[in-house]
């Protein structure tokens, strides 16, 4: 019986149909510098969200420092050639804009909203950023004093460390194995490195201009050509990256963190990319798993074991590679009772057919979650940076939901049986090794480390 029939049944009211979605049909062009535009119109509110994106992050610098990217956006927001700190504060704040910066593994960007009537004056202001970022001494050594309080925080967070090791074994020699630098990386980073590492990212060639909001496109596009058509410079050259690592069996890495009286465990395995064809049918395999607050995870270990408040799975796409996480944070003495209930649901996946009355609904939660994040223009914008970044077919947001639901629980099974390795997941605790180490040996050889990621004994 299907999901409606019991619902019928019961006396409970069916779900009404799904509502149609319009999407603003984007206008794109690319401007006779390199520079890439998107824009979209959405006049809910006369005001507009956009982002300048560079599509390179962290792992295009990490040959020259962990985390180079990451610093070099955050210091971009703190003056120009022509307009010092304050002063850029005092300026968005006349016109009523936002903006900050940031970067990642893959992009660094400049997020920006503000009102439409203003579009001129804060376009400029990204611009100048982008283009005539000064790098002040003084805020360079306060952002790296800021930074260096950040890395040493992490180092007693279990769940940042738990991370940084677990990329560590599933990526090896390759850049996406670097979540954080070190306090001696962060201590030797110059100016001159965030500056290099400026001048060859943030150029019109690499970069993304994507705006939602309340404007005329042909309009828009005119101050756009105005503002950034002087722009010049190069794409950056091509990056030649290791291959990644390729753990073959069960295997344990244990962060030693002395008296802690809960474990992050963090299991995971190579999975996909954005791009890649069986995407969705893997993001709702993992809605299904631990994906959801109504998942099978959740109700095993959460709600029926009571051993953990926030259990979580989740398919993290990266623009080379991709991989698949399983987390929760728990009582020391129930890391194995755990454990055991995390590989039972992920093998049951990838044993068993779904019930057609769990895919249904598995369907119209990740169906209504993608429409609630069309509501506003800043999700908008996620959508439409989503597509852009990494390359997906220009109807892939309007075939999303039916593609969602014409997946069949025989897809699922043959999707969790490919990408949920079960035989070959990486379990990585960060917790008390007198409180876990025996549970640990019982899923596999142990590796111990301390928090500043040397191997123990």
């Amino acid at each position: 019986m299907s999901s409606r029939a019991v619902e019928v049944a019961k006396g409970v009211p069916p779900l009404a149909p799904e509502r149609e979605v319009i999407w603003p049909k984007p206008t794109r062009e690319k401007l006779a510098n390199g520079l890439q535009v998107i824009l979209a119109e959405s006049h809910s509110i006369p005001k507009f969200h956009g982002q300048l994106i560079f599509l390179s992050g962290n792992a295009a610098a990490a040959d020259r420092a962990p985390g180079l990217a990451e610093m070099t956006a955050t210091v971009v927001r703190t003056g120009t050639q022509r307009r010092a700190s304050r002063q850029l504060e005092e300026d968005l704040r006349s016109i009523g804009a936002d903006l900050s910066t940031e970067a990642g593994s893959d992009i660094s960007a400049i997020t920006f909203t503000g009102l439409s009537e203003f579009a001129e004056p804060l376009l400029d202001l990204v611009h100048e950023l982008a283009r005539e970022a000064s790098f002040p001494e003084g805020e360079f050594e306060r952002e790296r004093r800021q930074k260096l309080e950040e890395v040493k925080l992490n180092r007693t967070q279990p769940s940042s460390l738990a991370g940084e090791r677990l990329r560590k074994v599933l990526f090896g020699a390759h850049p996406y194995s670097q979540v954080s630098p070190s306090e001696a990386q962060v201590a030797a980073y110059k100016r001159e490195d965030l500056q290099s590492v400026y001048r060859e990212f943030y150029t019109p060639q690499n970069a993304l201009l994507l705006l939602v909001g309340d404007f005329e496109p042909q309009e828009m596009l005119k101050d756009i050509k105005k503002v950034f058509g002087s722009w010049s410079g190069n794409k950056p050259p091509a990056k030649t990256y290791a291959e990644t690592a390729n753990p073959r069996g069960r295997r344990v890495y244990l962060v030693h963190m002395p008296g802690a009286v809960q474990t992050q465990i963090l299991a995971g395995c190579h999975a996909i990319t954005r791009k890649h064809p069986d995407w969705i049918k893997l993001g709702l395999t993992n809605t299904l798993y631990g994906g959801a607050f109504n998942s099978r995870l959740v109700m095993n270990i959460r709600e029926d074991k009571g051993y953990t408040y926030s259990p979580r799975s989740s398919v993290n796409a990266l623009r080379q590679h991709g991989y698949f996480s399983v987390s929760a944070a728990v009582r020391n003495e129930v890391v194995a009772a755990s454990l055991t209930e995390m590989f039972y649901e992920l093998d049951k996946l990838r044993a068993l057919p779904v019930p057609e009355s769990e895919l249904a609904d598995a369907q119209n939660y990740l169906s209504g979650v993608f429409s609630l994040g069309l509501a506003t223009q800043d999700g908008l914008l996620s959508q439409f940076s989503n597509v852009a970044q990494n390359e997906l077919p220009e109807d892939y947001l309007e075939t999303y939901r039916a593609k969602v639901r014409a997946v069949t629980s025989e897809e699922l099974l043959a999707t969790a049986r490919k990408y949920l390795d079960s035989a070959n997941m990486q379990i990585v605790l960060a917790g008390d090794r007198a409180q876990i180490e025996s549970q640990a040996t019982l899923f596999g050889d142990v590796e111990i480390f301390d928090a500043q990621g040397n191997r123990l004994e």
